[in-house]
Parts: structure tokens; sequence; C-alpha cells
């Protein structure tokens, strides 16, 4: 039979392929250093999970909730835009809470994409940003993911040269995958660009909190004007280590809020009440289990960073995220990411997600992430060292990505 239409227009799923290698090779017994999903394996806070248990089980939270999110969550996801941003939101007008960032990319694109509209989006970039878009009927333009000249180079090519005229351009700072950082001028410009071509920036903020350098990221909506044009997308998913709960929020333009909330009341009826007050006690209650988180992941990055080197493979340090984007090493680059991917964890028994899974920009590259403790990354380092020092064995038993068909 046939596929039908929004199946034929997804492309196979890239990270499956590595995924069946990992099976097979656990299923055989072997200890998979697992390094790929972007998947934090930190515990949540004890006090969200005791307002959990506390909440749990009464009548009134086991029955339908509400899918723009119970008030309170609402009102502490503005308290929090306020003390860290210095952002005043209308808790009823300017925030939606979303089955996490990922559901909140794909409910916004149902809301605002008609059948051919154009959108510019980051390539590599988070899958989401581009097949949310593509599942409602767009079309992706590819800009280029670092927040540099080159990107508004791009975006004003796009403007003159596409029909229709793009609506909407995604970014997202820090960035998954390549853990790119952009400041309040990136910002002001961006603004400044979107109100010019009369285009809604969609931001998305999940790693505010995972950064390394003393220097917080910014929001787009600290712009003066940024309401005008801009809704951004965060996640409890990696600040408070809850990925699993689906808590995350839609802030900013009232006219895509507002839209937003409308396609959801037919979709959803939002999380779980107990779910939404827990992360209400989160969200309100202190910030020492941020910072501990943060440090974590920074001794994480610096274990990846010293033992991958001392492997023989440099990686570059990020400054921000949970993930560091690493050049294939030296002599794998013709065997391409996925190849490359497949031999670690049959070689090194070490997983990480191929760079080409996040758009064909991101071919050259694998994305590590630091959701393993310090023990076990290096440990992947030495087997890592093991493998890359057999590599010209390896490399004769693999066609080149330049030859394959």
């Amino acid at each position: 039979m046939e596929e039908f239409h929004r199946i034929r227009r997804l492309p196979p799923y890239v990270f499956e392929q590595v995924n069946r290698v990992k099976a097979v090779a656990r299923n055989a017994g072997a200890d998979i250093i697992d390094l790929g999903m972007g998947n934090p394996d930190l515990p949540a806070p004890a006090h969200v999970l005791e307002k959990l248990k506390e909440t749990i089980g009464k009548p009134r939270t086991d029955r339908y909730s509400s899918s723009k999110g119970i008030a309170g969550l609402r009102r502490a996801q503005a308290a929090y835009y306020e003390r860290r941003f210095g952002v005043k939101l209308n808790a009823e007008a300017q925030i939606v809470t979303t089955l996490g960032s990922k559901e909140g990319f794909a409910n916004v694109a149902q809301a605002i994409t008609a059948p051919g509209d154009v959108v510019l989006v980051p390539n590599p970039s988070y899958p989401i940003h581009a097949f949310g878009f593509l599942m409602a009927g767009g079309v992706i333009r590819s800009v280029p993911a670092e927040p540099t000249p080159q990107l508004f180079e791009a975006m004003e090519r796009a403007m003159i040269h596409s029909i229709p005229k793009p609506i909407a351009v995604v970014v997202c700072y820090p960035s998954n995958p390549t853990a790119c950082v952009a400041n309040l001028d990136f910002y002001r410009d961006l603004v400044a660009f979107a109100k010019k071509h009369s285009i809604i920036v969609l931001s998305d903020l999940a790693y505010a909190e995972v950064y390394f350098e003393n220097n917080p990221p910014p929001s787009i909506l600290q712009v003066p004007g940024a309401f005008d044009v801009a809704v951004e997308f965060t996640s409890m998913s990696k600040t408070f280590s809850m990925p699993g709960w689906r808590i995350g929020f839609a802030v900013g333009n009232e006219r895509v809020i507002s839209a937003l909330a409308r396609v959801k009341s037919y979709l959803d009826y939002g999380a779980f009440t107990p779910v939404q007050v827990a992360a209400t006690a989160a969200l309100n209650g202190p910030d020492d289990c941020i910072r501990e988180m943060r440090e974590i992941y920074r001794r994480r990055r610096d274990a990846l960073v010293e033992s991958f080197g001392r492997a023989g493979w440099p990686i570059p340090a990020p400054s921000a995220s949970m993930f560091a984007w690493a050049p294939l090493p030296k002599g794998f680059e013709a065997v391409g990411s996925i190849e490359f991917s497949k031999l670690l964890v049959e070689k090194a028994e070490v997983a990480v997600a191929p760079g080409i899974g996040f758009g064909e920009h991101g071919e050259g590259y694998v994305r590590i992430a630091l959701v393993e403790n310090e023990q076990r990354i290096r440990q992947a380092a030495r087997n890592i060292r093991r493998f890359l020092e057999s590599g010209v064995e390896t490399l004769h038993n693999v066609v080149p990505l330049a030859t394959r068909r």
C-alpha cells in the first residue's frame, strides 16, 4: 500500500540505524556507554518529588487538567522569567504550558503554518525544528546554525528568493546540537530583521540553565520590541532533570500564544495535574539544585574533553548545553557520521549521535551527550583509544562515504 502523505514527507529516522546496532550489541552482552540521546540521567530535585507524592491520588487532581496549563504553573513561569531575564510576562495571555518544548514546536507549527508556507530553519538543528513544519505542510529553507553575519546574509537571500516569502525563522541557542551560544546583540539584530520583514521568530531556549563560563545565555525577549515578533520555548527537562515529566513552556507574542493555545485545546488536556503542581514547586523553589546540575555537567564536560583528547580525539569544549559537537577523528572523515557511529558501538562499545541526523550540514560531526558519569566517560575514552589505535585495520573494512550509493 502507498504510504500516507505526511509519512512520505518524513525521511528515514537516521538515529534508528545506530539504535539497531546498539540493540544487537546489548543483546550480545556488550556494556554500551550511551552518549547518544540527550536524556538526562540526574534525579529530579527531592522537593519536587515530594510535592508530586503529596498531590497525586486526590480526586480533584486525577481529573482532566488544563491544556493551557494550570494558573499557578503559568504564574511560576512568569516569576522565573522576571528573576532570570528581567522580562515581565502576562501569565494569562503570554504563556502556554506545553508537553515539553518538542510538543510545543510541533503544535505551534500546526497553529501558524498553511500548506506551502516557507520557514527558515538552522542546519544542523534539532529535528523537530524542521519536521514539525514539514508535517504541518510547510516548506523548509535551511540557514546556518551559528549566530554570525552569514546567518543574516542567508536570511536576506531567502526573503528575496523564496516564493512565498518566509513566515518564520527558528533559532536555538545554546544550540542543539552544535552548543554555540548567542548574545543580546545578535538578538537585537534578529528582532530588527524580523520586524523589517514581518516574520515570526521561534526561539528554542531549552538549555538556558546549562552553561559553564559564568555567562548566562540571554532570552530574545530581553530585547525591546521582541514581544511584537517572538515566541520562546523552554523546558523543565534539563534545568530540573525532569525529561520524562514532559513539561515545557511557550511564552511571548500574544497572537502566536493564542493560536497555540487554541490548537492545544483540540489536541490535549494538558499534563497530569500533579506533575504540573510539582513543576510549580520546582520553579518556585530553591535554585541550588540548578547550580548542582550545572556543576555536574561542567565536570563531565571537562572529563570528556581531557580524556578523549588524550585518547587521540580532540573535542572542542562547549561553553553551554549538555552536548559536545565533535568533528570525526582524523582518518575517519571519509567514512561519514553514520558509519563512524556504528563502528564506535561495535568496536568501542560507545554510542554517539551521527551529525547527519541533524541535517546534511551536520555530516562530518557527531553529537556527544554528557549523560554518563565521569567514570563512565573516562572508560569510554579508554575504549575509544584502543579503537583509534586499530583504526587503519578498521577503515579497510568500511565503504567510504563518497563511494556509497
